[in-house]
């Protein structure tokens, strides 16, 4: 399996539990987040952590599809559906995630959109 792959299951994971340590592992110790392509990242795995869990979706609220677009020891980018059934909203995404050697994001970028807004 590949980084991203593997990445990418880890981080559906982390979404399900909600886990600090699961959410934890994605991310090198200073690793930047990135909600939005300009938005002002998160810095590091403490306020990565925090503030995933401000935003945090309940277990099971999300259906995720994903196909790799690049796929690389260092870079992934991504294209993605993700569905919020209860809120009848889909969100069409973009991913850009930058790894470190051991597997782990040092940068984690989204562009996302409301399908019903486009």
């Amino acid at each position: 399996m590949d980084v991203l792959t593997t990445w990418i299951n880890n981080y559906r994971r982390a979404w399900e539990s909600n886990d600090p340590e699961h959410i934890r592992m994605l991310f090198t110790d200073d690793a930047e987040y990135r909600t939005e392509p300009y938005a002002e990242p998160w810095r590091g795995q403490g306020e990565i952590v925090e503030r995933w869990l401000e935003a945090k979706d309940a277990p099971g609220e999300a259906v995720f599809e994903w196909k790799t677009i690049v796929s690389s020891p260092d870079l992934g980018v991504i294209e993605g559906t993700t569905v919020y059934a209860a809120r009848e909203t889909t969100y069409s995404n973009l991913w850009v995630v930058r790894f470190a050697p051991d597997g782990r994001a040092t940068e984690f970028t989204e562009w996302w959109m409301d399908e019903a807004e486009a």
